[in-house]
């Protein structure tokens, strides 16, 4: 008899794991829709925030809801990152299902990059070459109006 109830006992656990049945496992899984990417200038690298990345101009497939980022990154030039946000509609009987992706084609117009600032200089007067001393004080003398100084 103990044997007959533990042996129901492990039944009805085995079978409490489909009470939890639901009906999400018919959903099926969103179909990928395809978003264009381009920068200005071409030939950057696009990477998703999701994972894939591709030489510009190019196109990706999303199956992402929600949202996502796009950076954009060229050599001699800034990286820049586009926001993407991918709306569904799941539509209904008379309606097929609709996914708008905002912007699409993404496009960025990557910056180039300034070179670095140098340091400010600092002014510096040149000093005018001095003139021998006998040489300067008869051309002070003479045009001063105070007379010569004596010992």
């Amino acid at each position: 008899m103990l044997r007959v109830i533990v042996l129901l006992a492990a039944a009805g656990l085995s079978l409490a794991g489909c009470a939890s049945f639901s009906l999400d496992s018919f959903k099926s899984a969103p179909t990928p829709v395809t978003v264009q990417l381009d920068s200005v200038p071409p030939g950057a690298e696009a990477r998703t925030s999701f994972g894939p990345s591709c030489k510009t101009p190019c196109s990706l497939p999303v199956a992402t809801e929600g949202g996502f980022s796009v950076t954009y990154t060229l050599a001699k030039y800034q990286p820049l990152t586009v926001p993407v946000s991918v709306t569904r509609n799941p539509g209904d009987f008379t309606t097929p299902a609709t996914t708008v992706i905002d912007p699409n084609p993404v496009v960025a117009e990557l910056q180039p990059m300034t070179p670095p600032r140098r340091g400010a200089r600092k002014m510096v007067k040149k000093r005018a070459a001095a003139a021998p001393a006998d040489a300067a004080a008869p051309a002070a003398a003479a045009t001063t109006p105070f007379p010569a100084p004596t010992r």
